[in-house]
């Protein structure tokens, strides 16, 4: 060995960011195996890497005893004093075995252990990085996909995107830019493996919070999210200062700033509506466009409420497939029955009519 390899292991420190003592540990540990492999030697040896000069040595350490059982293990306490007379049983000697040919062998093995050190190192190096931005949205540019992922290149590492992250019927061309959400990674065997999702709500919430400044600043706050990727969102806002309308704030002037969340989205539908303590007028916000005329809760499950709304209005509050009520249900934590008013009033007529009949009885 010679100082090309302190050489070698000071440019790794300065383009690689691995440290030259990691990777001296690593190369000592794997040429103390090589050692044991190569000359079917079983003592316990110590590898020593001089710093200054690149040079290596191979040490046995054998235990001071009394009575040696294990030569290649053990020294006995006389033969130990005759080298320093402060030995005493029990304590360790270290005698230098290096082999003549030892060079080459070391040599090997360093190449092995620095490519193995380097992969180590570069995927520690990214999953400390990327770790950083779990939770949070990133750009990336669209590589490739098969047939179970889009692959999203961040920079430094290759993210994937499944079919449930996707925002269904979104297509997804090589070379595209789109904003994606990192909600996981994971150190694995094969590297960092970063998760990303174009569907998930929160991506929504890093959205609104990248294009809206009192979001981002705590003027106004997004209590919940009820999000069908690529239909329709709703997103539930408060102030938390007088004057600030946070509907009006998000959605911008002229609508501005939330066409932009609706473009970087491809057209996903959004309704932005006022979060309220009182949960009857929240509720009735959520249903939003469609009219409330009164929401009844249910006294036997107080997470169950009733919403009536003008006949004419019953569709648009139900919404297409159910959608509307669905989302609202999602933003409220409330399970809600939608009935137009017409349809409560028989219902009410038929319940007092059993009313009745039973007190006459």
């Amino acid at each position: 060995m010679s100082k090309e390899l302190l050489n070698a292991l000071d440019a790794l420190e300065v383009e690689k960011g691995i440290k030259k003592d990691v990777v001296l540990e690593a190369l000592e540990a794997a040429l103390v195996s090589a050692y044991k492999r190569n000359y079917g030697q079983a003592q316990n040896v110590e590898v020593e890497f001089d710093k200054t000069r690149g040079d290596i040595h191979v040490f046995a350490v054998k235990e001071v005893v009394a009575e040696v059982f294990d030569s290649r293990l053990e020294v006995s306490l006389e033969e130990a004093v005759q080298i320093n007379r402060a030995y005493e049983i029990g304590d360790t000697i270290r005698f230098e075995v290096t082999p003549k040919n030892f060079g080459r062998i070391a040599a090997q093995t360093a190449k092995q252990v620095i490519m193995q050190r380097v992969r180590e190192a570069e995927r520690g190096i990214i999953y400390d990085e990327y770790i950083q931005y779990e939770n949070e949205i990133v750009t990336g540019e669209v590589e490739r996909h098969d047939h179970r992922y889009v692959y999203v290149n961040l920079g430094k590492v290759e993210a994937v995107l499944s079919h449930q992250d996707q925002i269904p019927g979104e297509e997804y061309k090589s070379h595209d830019r789109i904003k994606v959400y990192i909600y996981k990674v994971e150190n694995t065997s094969k590297g960092p493996q970063v998760f990303v999702s174009r569907s998930h709500p929160d991506l929504l919430k890093r959205l609104f919070e990248q294009e809206i400044p009192e979001i981002f600043d705590g003027t106004v706050e997004i209590i919940s999210i009820a999000r069908e990727a690529g239909d329709r969102a709703k997103v539930a806002v408060r102030s938390h200062s007088e004057g600030v309308d946070p509907v009006g704030t998000c959605v911008g002037p002229r609508g501005e700033r939330i066409q932009t969340i609706v473009n970087e989205l491809k057209g996903e539908n959004m309704d932005v509506v006022e979060w309220r303590e009182d949960p009857a007028e929240f509720i009735s916000n959520a249903l939003n466009p469609a009219e409330v005329i009164d929401v009844q809760f249910n006294p036997e499950n107080e997470r169950a409420c009733t919403v009536i709304v003008p006949d004419n209005q019953l569709s648009l509050a139900i919404g297409k497939r159910g959608q509307n009520a669905r989302l609202a249900a999602k933003l409220t934590g409330f399970k809600i029955d939608i009935k137009s008013e017409s349809e409560f009033a028989k219902i009410s007529d038929t319940s007092d009519a059993a009313s009745s009949d039973t007190e006459e009885d």
